[in-house]
């Protein structure tokens, strides 16, 4: 099993989301963040006031998956969420050890 976590702009989640869908991803979680990178921040007008904030609003996607399915979730959110301007995001891969359904008691792969 992965788990797949993307960074991404908040107005590209649900084009990510419809393409999870289309490849059959039965669910996900998605969190409203804040970070920084190469992208450095943004400037702000407030009232009449320009200032720069150095955290930039994203969204994280999770989305738990079999391992054959990991490649093809990757290569859905990038293409759904690419715009090809900086701060685009990242797509991060991790390896999960267990995954149980708290109803059913159902373990791993049949627990997504």
């Amino acid at each position: 099993m992965k788990l797949v976590i993307a960074i991404i702009k908040p107005f590209k989640l649900d084009e990510v989301r419809e393409a999870l869908t289309a490849i059959g991803v039965a669910g996900m979680t998605a969190t409203e963040v804040k970070g920084f990178g190469r992208q450095k921040g943004q400037t702000e007008i407030y009232r009449g006031a320009e200032y720069s904030t150095n955290m930039v609003p994203k969204i994280k996607v999770e989305v738990a998956c079999s391992a054959d399915l990991a490649d093809r979730v990757v290569e859905a959110i990038q293409s759904s969420a690419h715009t090809g301007a900086i701060g685009d995001g990242k797509i991060f891969v991790l390896d999960v050890g267990q995954a149980v359904r708290i109803r059913t008691g159902e373990t791993d792969d049949t627990a997504l």
